[in-house]
């Protein structure tokens, strides 16, 4: 004889599939927003606004506004620093475990940026703006993506910065600049030790922006099946 609660699997079955098969809620936590100064929101199929503590998503952009600020904190314990109207994707995230990533890329499309390396294997990061393409060897970066220049200054560690036609130079001395400029359809890159620019000066304009935090823990956003609060699954 069927269980008198049996006919209750299905349908709610059928409806936690449906809920978990969703974008939204089939993404990974990645990271979190460990600051937030003003305007700062996630854009994705709409735009939201961020707050501290919020989950970063897989393939989300995150965008600040005007005298806005935010800090970022990935799962393995990499901090990104964003100044003010700075766009930023978290293009690809795989990983190793639920604190380590097999391969990570970032998309800083423009503003102002700092990038602190986390627990990651090195080669795993890849950071890209439109002219640029940064490897890191446990590094503090500044990067400065604007039209038509990208500017990447080393604070720590060491890095080999390229253009987009394939040009590289590495960074291996604190102060170390790469100034990659595209005009007219030519592309160059040039290194400096006396940098024109770095995230200093943002630093300061927001308490907090600068500091670097350990993430303590990265969970997939769909919610285990143990967690139906209704005991409706299966006659439960």
């Amino acid at each position: 004889m069927n269980s008198p609660h049996s006919f209750f699997c299905f349908p709610a079955i059928a409806v936690w599939v449906a809920l978990a098969a969703s974008p939204a809620q089939a993404q990974t936590r990645v990271g979190e927003a460990a600051m937030v100064k003003n305007e700062v929101v996630r854009v994705a199929a709409a735009t939201t606004p961020i707050n501290v503590g919020d989950a970063l998503l897989r393939d989300e952009t995150v965008r600040t506004g005007l005298e806005s600020a935010a800090r970022l904190v990935m799962a393995d314990s990499t901090n990104l620093s964003l100044g003010p109207n700075a766009s930023l994707k978290l293009d690809r995230t795989v990983f190793d475990d639920e604190h380590h990533y097999r391969d990570v890329a970032i998309r800083m499309t423009s503003g102002a940026f700092r990038f602190v390396t986390g627990h990651s294997e090195k080669a795993a990061y890849k950071i890209t703006t439109p002219l640029a393409t940064i490897g890191v060897r446990g590094t503090v970066l500044d990067i400065l993506s604007q039209r038509g220049k990208t500017t990447v200054v080393l604070q720590e560690g060491a890095s080999t910065v390229c253009a987009s036609k394939g040009q590289c130079i590495d960074l291996t001395q604190p102060g170390d600049t790469a100034i990659i400029t595209s005009s007219g359809g030519r592309t160059t890159i040039q290194k400096t030790n006396n940098p024109p620019w770095t995230f200093a000066a943002t630093c300061s304009q927001a308490a907090g922006l600068c500091t670097v935090t350990q993430y303590a823990d990265a969970t997939p956003v769909t919610p285990p099946v143990e967690d139906d609060p209704t005991g409706m699954l299966c006659g439960r």
